[in-house]
């Protein structure tokens, strides 16, 4: 259900590891101007994650600033514990959902329809109005529990997107990997990115894919001396580095 003024997006938050997905999701979303309001809900394990993978905490109002890095303009943040808060009724004009970091905590309460926090019980309101929501799974190996419950969450009508990274548009930089996986997630609601890679086929007896990326700035550039560059947070800390396979081990 898109509104006149452009998509109203609830991005969820949980404590499950992978707190620079959520920060690189919501930048996309402020920047995007097909996209006229954000509703930033973080669970308190949650706001626990961001304070330990991106040392963001305080007053929950300044969450959104701190993360983007500049004033927030169209994102707003709701309490998890506000479960009478707007995106709580259907009445709401509400045309996707996204749940990055999802916990299996999270998955289970969905899964079960318990609706018993804000963000539970607006993913709930997703389903029931057949509205997109997406969760983007981040915990390995899964048990039978987990699977079962992704499953009817799936049949319900969610997207189960687990954090798998791809390769092929051969990233130089933890950035790189979290920027096509939220390129990939935004697309699942309508808002294909700028710059996203796209598949076009392996050229017989080429050695590289055919990418085309969307027209605009390019933010996964590749290069041939791939095998010896360093891999880098976003701060530009070194990860690691990988083996030049010309030099051996």
């Amino acid at each position: 259900m898109q509104t006149t003024e452009g998509k109203v997006v609830v991005l969820g938050v949980t404590g499950a590891s992978g707190a620079l997905l959520a920060q690189v999701a919501l930048r996309k979303l402020e920047a995007d101007p097909r996209v006229a309001r954000v509703h930033l809900v973080v669970t308190e394990t949650g706001g626990r994650l961001l304070a330990h993978e991106l040392g963001v905490s305080g007053d929950a109002k300044q969450i959104p600033a701190l993360l983007l890095g500049w004033p927030a303009r169209k994102t707003g943040v709701l309490p998890n514990k506000d479960v009478g808060a707007s995106i709580a009724s259907g009445s709401y004009p509400v045309d996707a959902m996204l749940v990055i970091p999802c916990s299996m905590g999270a998955l289970a309460a969905i899964a079960s329809g318990l609706s018993n926090d804000l963000l539970s019980r607006a993913a709930d309101v997703c389903l029931k109005e057949g509205r997109k929501l997406v969760l983007c799974l981040r915990d390995t190996p899964f048990s039978r529990i987990h699977l079962e419950n992704m499953l009817r969450a799936q049949q319900a009508g969610a997207v189960i997107m687990p954090v798998i990274p791809a390769f092929y548009h051969q990233p130089q930089t933890i950035a790189d990997l979290a920027d096509e996986f939220i390129n990939r997630a935004l697309q699942q609601i309508g808002l294909r990115q700028p710059g996203a890679f796209r598949w076009e086929g392996q050229r017989p007896g080429a050695g590289d894919a055919a990418a085309t990326p969307e027209p605009a700035t390019v933010h996964n550039e590749r290069s041939p001396r791939a095998a010896g560059k360093r891999i880098r947070l976003i701060e530009g800390k070194t990860v690691r580095k990988l083996r030049d396979p010309k030099r051996g081990a």
